[in-house]
């Protein structure tokens, strides 16, 4: 089932155009990071499937429901943590939860929800009052009244500590697992690749990509990086044996001079340097069998390797810094 689809979404401000013309759907229980840089029109979007805006052309429609016909519908089930929450100055954190219970004629105990988020010790405080990081998880726990079946998460890790930003990511995997499907932007982009099952690209009012993050990396044939550890000095040593012939200590081992280059040489290698007695390989996926095969035939010993994934901080900037 489609929980967002948004059919040819445009917005423009007279003659700025904030979003050109969007295709996108997410589905029930899924878990969707939607990444652009700053002015990208992330924000934009968000407010088109809350109906704070009004798309200038095309159709949207979430948990159903077109959202410019019904938008109360949409509301009704939908939990909001917007960018920059900020509480009621007046109020505590019990009086927070309260408050956003009633609003949603729901019966959710506030002190269980307080707790989730690790603000149960601060129940009683004026929200005004609590750090950045406590605002923000107070904000979650109001936008988790009711078990919406959406989540929308406009830069939920603003302001959070390390403890704060895993607590986050465990609260949005409890909720996919509970079935909900949670809609969120994120300039951290770590926490978007330990959480997302997709994510979507947006660049200058354009969605560029959509895809699992592994898909992203196949897409893209960015480079990864390859490390080789070598055993230098036993393989030209069981060379010079085995041809009977005597060595010294200066004799042995292997030169890495040539394999560099020869590896350097590769299609598909951008960049080759040496770390002790490892060479560190930064290549496309493809090249990757070919430089082990390269230094095996310049005489060392291969005894380990390990490669290391693009990530995605990395595919984001290839993406929208245009070489994609």
């Amino acid at each position: 089932m489609t929980t967002i689809a948004l059919h040819d979404v445009a917005k423009r401000y007279g003659d700025v155009t904030a979003l050109a013309g969007i295709d996108l759907e997410v589905e029930s229980g899924e878990v969707f990071g939607f990444l652009g840089p700053n002015g990208a029109g992330k924000s934009t979007t968000i407010d088109i499937l809350l109906r704070y805006t009004h798309p200038t052309s095309g159709r949207v429609e979430v948990l159903g429901h077109d959202v410019t016909s019904d938008p109360v519908a949409v509301r009704e089930r939908t939990g909001i943590l917007p960018e920059g929450y900020a509480p009621f100055e007046t109020m505590t954190g019990r009086q927070h939860l309260e408050y956003a219970i009633a609003a949603n004629d729901a019966d959710d105990d506030p002190d269980v929800l307080l707790e989730r988020v690790d603000v149960a010790h601060a129940a009683d405080r004026k929200a005004i009052g609590y750090s950045k990081g406590m605002t923000q998880r107070l904000g979650l726990a109001m936008a988790l009244v009711g078990e919406p079946e959406l989540l929308i998460l406009d830069e939920p890790s603003t302001g959070l500590d390390p403890h704060g930003v895993r607590l986050m990511r465990q609260i949005v995997r409890e909720e996919r697992d509970r079935g909900a499907t949670v809609f969120f932007s994120s300039h951290i982009l770590e926490q978007v690749e330990a959480v997302a099952d997709r994510v979507g690209i947006l660049r200058q009012g354009s969605l560029i990509a959509v895809d699992t993050i592994d898909g992203l990396r196949t897409a893209n044939e960015s480079d990864g990086e390859l490390v080789v550890e070598l055993d230098l000095e036993t393989a030209e040593t069981d060379e010079k044996l085995a041809a009977g012939e005597g060595i010294s200590g200066i004799e042995a081992g292997v030169a890495l001079e040539p394999i560099v280059a020869a590896v350097d040489s590769l299609t598909g290698v951008s960049s080759v340097r040496q770390d002790g007695d490892a060479l560190v390989v930064t290549c496309a996926t493809k090249a990757k069998l070919e430089v082990l095969d390269t230094i095996r035939e310049h005489g060392a010993t291969i005894t380990d390797f390990s490669t290391a994934e693009t990530s995605l901080e990395e595919l984001f900037v290839s993406y929208t810094e245009g070489e994609r």
